[in-house]
């Protein structure tokens, strides 16, 4: 089988969920980097709702941080908006960074906070370095909880807004918020 054959193969195993076939796939020679016809990687396509298929395509060497080539999301973005709260820990966990931006501006903070994935957004603030920080229109992850009718999402921002170290908040301080969520998310999975 060829290299792109092979790429295309895992990726159709990684979107249907099939974690035997990635493993197979991936014991057989499939680059876990490697590109579809599509111009997306298995990690791209994995179907979100499969955390221990996300886990292998890390622990594989899967880069969670390529964007997709349409609108600039990471598969944590992905994660965040649809609200697979045990993806979103397991990304986070094998270093995805949820401080990258699509193209559109978006944290995936924002994105888990227009669509009011509550549990999503207690993970993410611990996470994300300025979860006050607004998008290309403007908008807070807070906003557009707000403007999307998420009461109970604006209201646990808020808390956590109203709770934090302002220094924290803004990412003025060296030892921020983060890096503690981190340990503690890191030490508990």
């Amino acid at each position: 089988m060829d290299d792109q054959t092979m790429a295309d193969k895992l990726c159709t195993a990684s979107a249907c969920g099939h974690l035997d076939k990635v493993l197979f796939l991936l014991q057989s020679g499939a680059d876990v980097s490697g590109i579809n016809k599509y111009g997306r990687t298995a990690l791209q396509v994995v179907k979100l709702s499969c955390p221990d298929l996300v886990k292998v395509l890390l622990n594989k060497g899967a880069n969670p941080d390529l964007r997709d080539p349409v609108l600039g999301l990471t598969v944590t973005h992905d994660a965040a908006r649809e609200g697979f709260d045990d993806t979103v820990s397991v990304l986070l966990q094998h270093g995805a960074n949820p401080n990258l931006l699509d193209d559109r501006g978006n944290l995936p903070l924002h994105l888990a906070a227009k669509e009011g994935n509550l549990e999503v957004v207690r993970l993410l603030l611990g996470f994300t370095e300025n979860p006050s920080a607004t998008n290309a229109q403007g908008r807070t992850a807070r906003q557009l909880a707000q403007d999307h009718g998420k009461t109970q999402t604006a209201e646990l921002i808020d808390e956590y807004l109203n709770n934090a170290p302002r220094h924290f908040i803004t990412g003025r301080h060296s030892c921020s918020p983060c890096s503690h969520v981190r340990q503690l998310v890191n030490n508990t999975l």
